[in-house]
């Protein structure tokens, strides 16, 4: 990693633990359209995708309500569940050292929430860019969700490194041939493995100076 100069970030299970905040939500449409609380795999399925796609999940066996929920979905804010959000402790103090250092960037699923959500918790000033599901062509895992990302910095797969914890992030990594961090998941197959902000920094501390 000497020559790394960008770090792209995952945003929901990397930079906030948003479980029970995507739980409530989702568990609201559902609650609107008569139907059942969502399952551990529905939610670990709505953990990583657009809301489009989840709400089609969640509705997969109840087609008949599914337009409805797709609509609710679209007029039901994001914010009134973001104090339900809960950022990774120590994650400003590594923002502050690593911007001294590298270019960094997200690539998320989310879509409108993003920016107040970065507002509210006061992380705009440390991210160069911010790629959402509404800004990017094709959300993750298509390749096009990070290969945009590599565009805009000028950056090669091999000047940079990805900071993600799903199955979705290792297919994208793979597609663009990325190196993945696997934060706080052992089991995922990635390059390297932390379980927190402090143990980033340490992987990351030989590592070159932006230019």
């Amino acid at each position: 990693m000497k020559n790394l100069k960008l770090l792209v970030f995952d945003c929901d299970g990397v930079l906030f633990d948003s479980r029970e905040a995507n739980r409530a939500y989702y568990e609201d449409i559902c609650r609107a359209m008569g139907r059942g609380p969502l399952t551990e795999e529905e939610l670990h399925y709505v953990h990583m995708h657009t809301a489009e796609e989840s709400v089609r999940y969640l509705f997969r066996q109840l087609p008949e309500k599914l337009e409805a929920a797709l609509a609710y979905q679209k007029n039901l804010p994001y914010e009134k569940f973001l104090p339900y959000m809960k950022m990774e402790p120590g994650l400003k103090e590594f923002l502050t050292w690593a911007r001294e250092r590298f270019r960094l960037a997200i690539s998320t699923n989310r879509t409108t929430t993003m920016g107040r959500l970065l507002e509210i918790f006061g992380l705009e000033p440390y991210f160069d860019l911010v790629m959402t599901a509404l800004k990017s062509p094709k959300p993750k895992p298509h390749p096009e969700a990070l290969t945009v990302v590599l565009e805009y910095f000028g950056t090669t797969p091999e000047e940079t490194l990805y900071i993600g914890d799903s199955e979705v992030d290792l297919t994208l990594c793979r597609a663009v041939s990325v190196p993945l961090v696997a934060y706080k998941n052992p089991a995922l197959p990635a390059n390297f493995h932390v379980n927190s902000y402090t143990e980033l920094q340490a992987l990351l501390s030989s590592s070159s100076k932006k230019d």
